[in-house]
């Protein structure tokens, strides 16, 4: 893993944009990783836009103002329209393909288009559809180490969401198991 790594995950509100940056964030600071995680969202929340920025360094972090990024989740149209052309060279584009109309056209970036909420749906809870994009993403960026995420779960989530962690570890795992799936190539562009 290089140094450091700039994560933009963005969606509207509800779809669990913030919460998978806060996983993020607390896996790493299990692994005494620095980082920063700075939110953004509209007034109205649930139906606005949201989106979050992650940093996750081995070195101190300078700035958490950050306008290119190594990798881009994304969950609706709208954020992909905004986010796609800040993702730098090189660099991983991971989005919902339920929500997303015009496709990503860039050929510098590896595109990962997966079908999040129709596996959430298949494991009964459309509320993970968030935790299989974010399985992909650790499988492409293994950046946190998957035990420390399942552990960072149980940070994020409230008490009474908790008996929610076993089918957001089977959504992890079958985001990571598409991405494998597809041999190391792009599963659309």
């Amino acid at each position: 893993m290089k140094q450091s790594h700039e994560i933009i995950i963005a969606g509207f509100g509800g779809q669990g944009v913030l919460s998978m940056g806060q996983i993020i964030a607390y896996a790493a600071m299990k692994e005494n990783k620095e980082v920063s995680w700075m939110p953004s969202y509209g007034p109205e929340m649930r139906g606005g836009t949201a989106n979050c920025v992650v940093i996750v360094s081995e070195k101190r972090i300078s700035s958490p103002i950050v306008t290119m990024f190594d990798t881009a989740i994304i969950l609706n149209q709208p954020s992909l329209d905004k986010f796609e052309s800040t993702v730098c060279p090189g660099g991983l584009l991971i989005f919902e393909k339920s929500t997303i109309i015009n496709p990503p056209k860039r050929n510098d970036i590896e595109i990962i288009a997966l079908p999040g909420l129709e596996i959430a749906q298949e494991l009964t809870s459309k509320q993970v559809a968030n935790m299989v994009l974010l399985g992909a993403f650790l499988e492409r960026r293994p950046i946190v180490k998957p035990e420390n995420v399942v552990s960072a779960l149980k940070s994020v989530l409230p008490a009474h969401r908790q008996y929610l962690i076993p089918i957001n570890e089977q959504a992890l795992k079958r985001g990571k198991e598409l991405v494998m799936e597809s041999a190391g190539e792009p599963v659309a562009k």
